[in-house]
């Protein structure tokens, strides 16, 4: 995942602090967007020359104006380009050709809905990128906002003076980052940068990510995604973060459609990009959040309080119906309320009336609050607790004078977590509330707490950083070197490689080869014997043994069961003729024309539980590993986890451990347990698999995969793998 950003981010630098500005475009017409980019820039008190290009004026705002850039007094360094789509090209030539190392193009109209002429557009811009090297926001951005170098661009009326800050926002849509950085403001916390890269022609996200990466000021990176266009430089951007300590948040709305319909596959149709991102991301220090308000309350945890060690939660309440909130919501995000140590729970029993019910959360009723001291005491013991990960503490900031006792409550805890506390602590208000500038005031005097808005949502935000850091520390346990393939299984590989250059697009291997592949790898398929006629299907059962299965072969039938290709729990010969006929017969019935390659005889697998495994291409993210619920039972109810490939023993009880039929796995109501580590160690193989042929598999899909009893392994019963030509993707 190494990748070398070192020319992408002195692009970015360029672009982030320029010697001077030009408004290419510029005009005094109120409400122009160039009106308002001069308002920004002087207002908000960039301290380089900012000079106008209009050949139609020679004055503007009292300053002068230039025909070109051969006028100016000095040589350009950014260039905001305020010119209709069709002059841009021109304009970006040009100013490159005058030495200008950045632009932001704020004009739309390069093909973003698919028309020609905005396509060819867009095909000469990006070739003007190329050729001159600018460093280039957009085309199609609001402007941007770099607090150190107090350059603001924003095409909006920017309200608060431009500083350096610990929050660096970058998205593809200007209205939306204009709008989060208002909402950063009014929570109190500054985004120190706020850079649009629009459609991406020049930047993008990832070469931001890595400029931010190394920025000492930014401490939380969040980016509003409607697209991937290099999900490898997004990764490799992403680990630089982690690497740096920086947690990326993202906003990606709306889901890919590819993702969504059904495939050659079944795991096709069970593809939620978002779910998908998650897993991949996840283990780069990227969490993803559902909303705005989620990202700010994402936000406000990783600036101000760490992250805890694991989902043990202690609280203080200040009254009985809070504590019911939070056991409710930690039940929905699964974390927990432990029991508190007994040593803890004779500490706290002595601090109140003899007999108290001293339980977790605490609730204040019982006299927390009925002294400093006693408060302080009450959050000491809780931190001390070795049954207590993270501390809550319902209280909420103040917006006006008049809450001495909070004020001097948080003060109190605010000294206690930079000198001595052991555990992250954070203040849970009980609803959601808006802030004013007193409490945004006593926010900046308290910078060891985050104050969390409304316990559900506090909770949810919290499991999410929690999750993100097991992703993380199971994504360590993958730094191995991989393990070649054996001379099996590089032989099958070579020939489903061969079979691949061969497709002009997806093309499916029959099942046959199917699981060839995946038994070259050590995943379990039953004994089973290819048959041409009725008569060679009984034989081949006697060989194997009653009850068989027979089933159809054919590269051009994926789902058998839908056109009547399969026939179970074959008792006799008798029983194996008569299936083999009524299968024939049942294609005929179903138009079917694909050649027919024979008859698989198999044993009969009965019992077991059903799963599905395989391998998913994402379009956005590649190819993940997947497990879940099978059979019947897939699409009805999609009890799906997904993981990035390569995956550990451990990566992969990870994977099981968040589906519905993990339980099952486990045995439940009296059921038998199955066999958890043969599943775990399909799963290992698979990961294996996608490192070796990643580049030319577009899925795999291994349905039903029935685990037998604890002790007895697990079998593939049904597998299809689906190839592509790499070179034609």
């Amino acid at each position: 995942m190494s990748m070398n950003f070192d020319a992408a981010k002195k692009k970015v630098a360029a672009l982030t602090a320029p010697h001077n500005v030009v408004l290419v475009g510029a005009t005094d017409r109120p409400g122009a967007w160039a009106a308002r980019v001069w308002s920004n820039l002087s207002r908000c008190g960039y301290e380089g020359k900012i000079y106008f290009i209009n050949p139609k004026r020679t004055e503007l705002f009292g300053q002068p104006c230039y025909p070109d850039f051969r006028s100016l007094p000095e040589t350009p360094d950014h260039l905001a380009v305020l010119v209709p789509a069709q002059a841009v090209a021109d304009a970006l030539q040009e100013g490159a050709a005058a030495g200008a190392r950045s632009a932001t193009v704020f004009a739309a109209g390069f093909g973003e809905d698919g028309d020609e002429e905005g396509v060819t557009r867009r095909r000469e811009l990006q070739a003007v990128i190329e050729r001159t090297g600018l460093a280039v926001s957009g085309p199609n951005v609001m402007g941007n906002l770099c607090g150190k170098s107090r350059l603001v661009t924003l095409t909006n009326s920017q309200t608060q003076p431009p500083r350096s800050g610990p929050l660096a926002l970058v998205g593809q849509s200007g209205g939306v980052l204009i709008h989060i950085n208002l909402v950063f403001l009014e929570r109190g916390i500054t985004p120190g940068y706020v850079l649009c890269s629009g459609n991406e022609l020049g930047l993008s996200t990832p070469d931001y990510i890595a400029f931010f990466a190394e920025e000492p000021d930014v401490k939380v990176i969040v980016s509003y995604i409607e697209g991937i266009a290099d999900v490898e430089k997004f990764k490799a951007a992403c680990a630089l973060a982690r690497k740096a300590g920086k947690p990326v948040i993202v906003l990606k709305m709306g889901q890919s459609d590819a993702g969504q319909q059904a495939a050659l596959a079944h795991t096709g149709s069970l593809a939620g990009s978002t779910d998908v991102f998650d897993a991949v991301t996840g283990e780069l220090g990227v969490i993803r959040a559902e909303s705005v308000d989620e990202a700010v309350e994402l936000v406000e945890l990783l600036l101000y309080t760490k992250v805890p060690a694991g989902r043990r939660l202690g609280a203080i309440t200040l009254s009985g119906a809070y504590r019911g909130m939070l056991l409710d919501a930690a039940d929905k995000y699964g974390l927990t309320f432990s029991a508190l140590a007994p040593e803890t729970d004779a500490r706290l029993a002595s601090l109140f009336t003899v007999g108290a019910k001293v339980s977790n959360p605490l609730d204040g009723g019982f006299g927390v609050l009925s002294s400093e001291e006693t408060y302080l005491a009450c959050v000491e013991a809780l931190d001390a607790d070795p049954n207590i990960d993270m501390l809550l503490l319902q209280e909420e900031l103040p917006r006006s004078p008049g809450n001495d006792r909070t004020e001097r409550y948080a003060s109190r805890v605010e000294e206690f977590v930079k000198t001595r506390a052991k555990k992250p602590i954070a203040f849970v208000s009980f609803a959601t509330h808006s802030q004013s500038d007193y409490s945004r005031m006593l926010k900046a005097q308290l910078p060891s707490l985050s104050f969390l808005n409304e316990a559900d949502k506090s909770l949810r935000v919290i499991a999410k950083a929690i999750r993100c850091r097991e992703l993380q520390d199971l994504s360590q346990s993958t730094i191995v070197a991989h393990r070649p393939p054996d001379g099996t299984a590089w032989e099958i590989g070579q020939k489903v490689r061969d079979i691949a250059r061969g497709a002009t697009d997806s093309l499916a291997l029959n099942e046959m080869q199917s699981k060839e592949l995946i038994r070259a790898y050590g995943i379990g398929t039953p004994r089973e014997v290819l048959a041409n006629s009725a008569a060679e299907a009984v034989e081949a059962a006697d060989a194997i043994g009653y009850p068989v299965v027979l089933k159809v072969v054919s590269s051009g039938i994926l789902h058998k069961s839908d056109v009547g290709g399969v026939a179970v729990n074959l008792q006799s010969p008798q029983d194996v003729r008569l299936a083999y006929k009524r299968i024939l017969d049942n294609l005929a019935q179903h138009g079917v024309t694909s050649p027919i390659e024979g008859m698989l005889v198999g044993r009969h697998v009965g019992g077991g539980l059903e799963l599905v495994l395989g391998l998913h291409r994402d379009p956005e993210m590649g190819l993940v590993v997947m497990v879940g619920s099978g059979g019947v039972l897939l699409e009805l109810i999609k009890d799906v986890a997904f993981a990035a490939p390569p995956l550990t023993p451990d990566k992969a009880r990870d994977m099981l451990s968040r589906t519905r039929v993990s339980r099952l796995l486990q045995g439940y109501r009296g059921t038998k347990p199955r066999d958890v580590e043969a599943v775990v160690q399909a799963l290992v193989a698979l990961g294996r698999i996608a490192v070796d042929l990643g580049d030319v598999l577009e899925s795999i899909d291994i349905n039903p995969f029935v685990a037998l009893d604890e002790g007895q392994g697990a079998t593939a019963l049904d597998a299809l793998v689906i190839v592509r030509n790499e070179a034609g993707h």
